[in-house]
């Protein structure tokens, strides 16, 4: 082993599967996730690229792997208080989605608009925002008709968020708060409309 070469570590399946996934995710904060190279991850993990292929069938499985971890880390980082529900929990989650947004915002548009061959087709897209949804109608009890709205709304909060977070802070012309605020009343209108 040369002295620039990462140290090999023996490691369980899972603990491999997940120390991958950590580089791609890591990876993904800086390009589209098309550009995220299984050379250049499994050079990182000091492994060979056959030995990434035993964790993984092909790149596109790896790929749906980081995809897949990037939606739940979005879905763990907006969720709110336990303590909160009804509208103030949907008012947090909404201040807590422009907030993820705002911070990983290079990271929240290749995730959703990197294309390639596993945002193409849009389903795991679609799945983040169907746990969006899902969520907003837990907090709120929606049930019937109203799940289709809320889950349509959520796309509204995220084209609200990525309009928001364009503008650096400094210039911004709603704050935070303003913005939950404007999303949750637009919900709210949605819901009335019935």
């Amino acid at each position: 082993m040369s002295a620039g070469e990462p140290r090999r570590t023996r490691m369980t399946q899972d603990e491999r599967r997940r120390q991958l996934v950590g580089i791609g995710l890591r990876m993904l904060v800086e390009r589209p996730i098309q550009e995220v190279a299984v050379d250049e991850v499994a050079r990182e993990a000091g492994i060979s690229r056959g030995l990434l292929f035993h964790y993984f069938p092909n790149k596109t499985a790896f790929h749906e792997a980081v995809v897949a971890a990037a939606g739940r880390r979005v879905v763990r980082n907006t969720a709110p208080d336990e303590a909160l529900n009804g509208w103030d929990a949907v008012a947090q989650f909404v201040e807590r989605y422009h907030e993820q947004v705002d911070r990983r915002r290079e990271s929240y548009l290749a995730l959703v608009f990197g294309g390639g061959p596993v945002t193409l087709d849009g389903g795991l897209v679609e799945d983040l925002r169907d746990s969006m949804g899902t969520r907003v109608c837990a907090l709120l009890g929606l049930t019937g008709s109203s799940g289709p709205v809320a889950r349509a709304w959520t796309a509204y909060v995220e084209a609200r968020a990525l309009q928001w977070t364009a503008v650096p802070a400094a210039e911004r012309v709603t704050d935070l708060a303003a913005e939950a605020d404007h999303c949750v009343r637009a919900l709210r209108a949605l819901l009335d409309l019935g």
